[in-house]
């Protein structure tokens, strides 16, 4: 699957009129919105796909303004189209290092981006909820994110989580997040990690997940620094093909998921 790079597949025009004729009767009568407006479920604006017609609004919400081409691209698919990535795809993707291929379900994305808009207008930013709400690690002071040795030398220094908000993979890949106090340095002439970055996380990969689960079904890979969505705290990525739900479980500490959590805000 192509990264997208396509624009908004909605008209100007027809945005335009929208914003200037729907009116509540309109949203409570969707047959003939439709039918007046010659809208059709592949021509809706990007920022009413996927949602039930009593929830429609006449302009796009603040958290879906000013979207990069490829979340308008994925917000203006419906969910019955998107096809999720499958293990030899995501195989492919991370070594081949092409995870900007990676992507949320449409309906997914619009939740994760409204459910990002919401923390930040609380807590100030993604980082400080994540360290504070998911991780339990203080408040987002430099102090609370100081590890006590170097890296994997301490299990204090590393979190375990389900990836919050998973991309849009077949179900029977679990997506987890490795959170860590300790830096993973990247090589500032090639934007990668150090080799002895990358041997460190291998070498953990190796002793934590595939002694529980076979070698084969298990990759990790670490998100470009354009790609990330927190910043501050240190993370890399482990996907699990088909594994034992008891270890996935034992592994988070029970950990469940924001999106299997999350509905209104």
């Amino acid at each position: 699957m192509a990264p997208h790079s396509a624009g908004p597949s909605t008209p100007a025009a027809t945005i335009t009129a929208l914003d200037e004729k729907l009116t509540d009767a309109d949203t409570q009568s969707p047959a003939r919105f439709f039918d007046e407006h010659h809208l059709t479920p592949d021509n809706l604006p990007y920022w009413l796909v996927n949602v039930p017609h009593t929830q429609w609004s006449s302009e796009c919400p603040p958290f879906l303004k000013d979207q990069p081409p490829k979340n308008i691209k994925c917000l203006s698919t419906p969910d019955s189209s998107y096809q999720r990535q499958k293990w030899d795809v995501v195989q492919e993707i991370i070594k081949t290092n092409r995870i900007d291929r990676f992507q949320r379900v449409p309906s997914d994305l619009r939740k994760y981006l409204e459910y990002t808009a919401h923390i930040k207008a609380k807590y100030g930013s993604v980082m400080r909820f994540v360290v504070k709400e998911r991780l339990g690690w203080g408040d987002g002071d430099t102090e609370d994110l100081k590890p006590q040795g170097s890296m994997f030398e301490f299990n204090e220094d590393i979190c375990i989580l389900y990836n919050d908000w998973p991309y849009g993979i077949d179900t029977d890949i679990i997506h987890l997040v490795v959170w860590t106090k300790f830096e993973l340095p990247d090589d500032p002439a090639t934007g990668e990690l150090t080799a002895e970055a990358h041997q460190a996380i291998d070498q953990y990969v190796q002793q934590t997940f595939c002694s529980r689960v076979p070698t084969e079904q298990v990759v990790w890979f670490k998100n470009w620094k354009s790609l990330k969505s927190v910043h501050a705290v240190e993370h890399f990525h482990v996907m699990l093909h088909r594994p034992d739900m008891a270890f996935v479980k034992e592994i988070t500490r029970g950990d469940i998921p924001l999106i299997e959590k999350v509905t209104t805000y």
